[in-house]
């Protein structure tokens, strides 16, 4: 009889092999794989050291391969973040950050102020995909396209994550054959650049945009985009910044008044827009050795793009050789619009007429605009916290026939002013719980979870302590610690 049963178990222990055998040799055959590696043949022999004959269960386990062992405590890992034995990093990507309790109670205020700011100008909110067709993005941004993300073929379509919020917006605008709106959203966008967290510089970063699409009285809009961007940064308390203010049209005038050639006039545009940065000797080197521009030619621009002011700095350039120029003429005149709205605004003391800037992506084509904060009491400044302008050709590029819709609008780069606000603020209260149900006795937890649900049924934030007969003192401490 025992040698009957060992002869049993034997054969069943063969039949065992062989199913998993086969199960392994199906697997490696499905990845491409037609030979068994020695590393498989390893992963057979100690697997069939660990069958056991003695049931069903056994034998369906042993057709599974056990998957790798996944760290189950910091232990498990090195100092690196590394896992013992692995490649497991525990960090954030490049670019890209965790936010605290204390972080989000103040991004949750920040949001508000300017949801606020933007529905007190009649803006309505609508969303788009965080990703786009590849072929929407590309083009559009000029140098700064090598900063998109690409994705690999998602089932037949090249995708991209979203560079800013306005293309997707014209591409909306053209999709839904919508000739008038007023719109804004808040959302995250993403940039393949190099991060400086320290100054609010990241690769995945929220904007807020407020946009107009339509046809509207001469710089009306484009006035009222400068209003909005001095409303939110004195209601956040960003008390010292300027708010430049410029005009494709002008900047093309120079360009061509001075004799550069008009197929150099974006490069040249994306040369000049680096002086807020880089001093204009550098940016003279590269307008010369990179783009091959004449240094004669370099000399003249440097001359106009270098001033600022305000009216007085536009009657000097009207009365100049520049004001001959008709397209530095037409922008001239829609520049002196734009102050003098500002001014009956009476956001004029925060705005400056100045040359320099020229605001890079390809898609601008009227007036441009960028706030700034001062430097801090060590001289560093985070740079700029808003940008945009008017681009009346980008809605044409996507809708049916060419039909163009004039669009204008500015994004705040929150980011950055999270950085300042951070920085500057004490530490805050985080919850927003208004009522602590709390018992100096024993045995009133039930007691305790009806009034707490009575609280919740009558929409007041509340809590209670999940212990069954919690310490007074630790009840009356648990406010303190949010």
């Amino acid at each position: 009889k025992q040698w009957y049963q060992r002869r049993v178990r034997g054969c069943m222990l063969v039949c065992v092999r062989n199913l998993a055998r086969n199960h392994l040799q199906n697997q490696l055959r499905n990845h491409q794989i037609i030979k068994m590696s020695t590393s498989a043949e390893d992963i057979l022999a100690e697997k069939m050291k660990s069958v056991s004959v003695t049931g069903a269960d056994d034998i369906a386990a042993a057709k599974k391969p056990d998957a790798a062992k996944k760290p189950t405590s910091v232990k498990d890992f090195g100092k690196e973040g590394k896992r013992k034995g692995g490649k497991v990093s525990l960090k954030c990507p490049k670019g890209m950050r965790d936010y605290t309790p204390a972080q989000m109670a103040v991004r949750q205020v920040v949001f508000q102020k300017i949801n606020k700011c933007f529905k007190k100008h009649g803006a309505v909110q609508i969303d788009t995909p965080v990703m786009e067709l590849k072929d929407i993005l590309t083009g559009k941004y000029g140098e700064d396209s090598k900063l998109i993300y690409e994705l690999e073929d998602q089932g037949g379509e090249m995708l991209a994550l979203r560079y800013d919020l306005t293309v997707p917006f014209a591409r909306y605008v053209a999709m839904n054959k919508v000739s008038s709106i007023k719109r804004y959203q808040i959302a995250r966008v993403y940039r393949r650049d190099n991060p400086a967290m320290t100054k609010g510089r990241y690769r995945e970063f929220y904007q807020c945009d407020i946009d107009f699409a339509g046809e509207y009285e001469s710089m009306l809009t484009d006035t009222e985009c400068v209003k909005i961007v001095c409303d939110i940064l004195n209601e956040l308390e960003m008390k010292d910044f300027t708010i430049k203010v410029n005009h494709r049209k002008i900047l093309d005038g120079i360009f061509e008044y001075c004799g550069v050639p008009i197929d150099d006039f974006r490069p040249i545009c994306s040369a000049v827009d680096k002086l807020d940065k880089e001093s204009w000797a550098t940016v003279k080197k590269e307008m010369v050795e990179t783009k091959g521009l004449d240094e004669g030619v370099a000399d003249k621009i440097g001359e106009l793009v270098q001033k600022k002011g305000g009216f007085e700095l536009i009657k000097e350039l009207e009365e100049s050789g520049l004001g001959s120029n008709k397209t530095a003429a037409a922008g001239l005149a829609d520049m002196r619009l734009l102050l003098e709205y500002c001014e009956l605004f009476g956001c004029l003391d925060h705005v400056s007429f100045d040359l320099s800037l020229a605001r890079g992506l390809d898609y601008y084509t009227g007036a441009i605009f960028e706030a700034v904060l001062a430097p801090d009491a060590k001289g560093e400044s985070v740079g700029s916290v808003a940008g945009g302008g008017r681009y009346d050709n980008l809605v044409g590029m996507f809708a049916a026939k060419g039909r163009s819709i004039p669009c204008v609008g500015v994004s705040l780069g929150i980011e950055r002013l999270f950085t300042i606000m951070e920085k500057r603020m004490e530490k805050s209260r985080v919850s927003s719980i208004q009522v602590l149900v709390a018992s100096g006795q024993k045995g009133l937890l039930k007691e305790r979870m009806k009034l707490l649900n009575l609280l919740w049924d009558s929409d007041i934030n509340s809590e209670m302590l999940y212990k069954a007969n919690p310490k007074l003192l630790n009840q009356s401490n648990m406010p303190r610690r949010k």
